[in-house]
């Protein structure tokens, strides 16, 4: 797996934990924590645009 980089833990409801990742080919992960070597893995892009989404309120309809 690649060099990566994670970030500490983001945990909401206290059971509810995801790390985020970088590697240095530009790839970004997102894992639950505790199952890091299971990520979904994507571009560096492709998370700022999830980012940039969900803080504009556009998964609200998931909550």
């Amino acid at each position: 797996m690649a060099d990566i980089t994670w970030e500490e833990p983001f945990c909401a409801e206290g059971n509810n934990c995801f790390r985020i990742g970088t590697d240095p080919t530009g790839n970004a992960y997102i894992a639950i924590a505790g199952q890091e070597d299971h990520p979904l893995v994507d571009s560096r892009e492709a998370l700022r645009a999830l980012i940039r989404a969900v803080k504009a309120g556009e998964a609200d309809h998931l909550l």
